[in-house]
C-alpha cells in the first residue's frame, strides 16, 4: 500500500467521522476561514465558586483528609 493509498484511506475515515458527505470539501484543500468560537462545554466542566477561610485546609467530602485542591467539590462530581 503507498503513502497516497493510506492518506486517502484516512481521508474518508475522517470525513465519515465527521459526517463530511463524499462531494465537500477536499481534505488537503483548507475551508473558507471562519471566526474561532468557543467550545460548547457541559454543565459537568461547569465550576462553584466555594468561599472558603484561609485557614481552613480540610476537604468538604472527606473532613479528615487535607485538601488537595481536585474540585470535586465545586463541581457535580462527574
Amino acid at each position: 500500500m503507498t503513502d497516497d493509498e493510506i492518506r486517502s484511506l484516512v481521508r474518508v475515515a475522517i470525513q465519515k467521522h465527521l459526517g463530511t458527505p463524499d462531494g465537500g470539501v477536499p481534505m488537503d484543500r483548507p475551508a473558507a476561514a471562519s471566526a474561532p468560537s468557543s467550545p460548547v462545554l457541559s454543565i459537568s466542566f461547569g465550576r462553584y465558586a466555594l468561599p472558603r477561610a484561609a485557614d481552613d485546609t480540610m476537604c468538604i467530602i472527606e473532613p479528615a483528609v487535607t485538601c488537595n485542591h481536585c474540585g470535586y467539590c465545586q463541581c457535580h462530581g462527574h
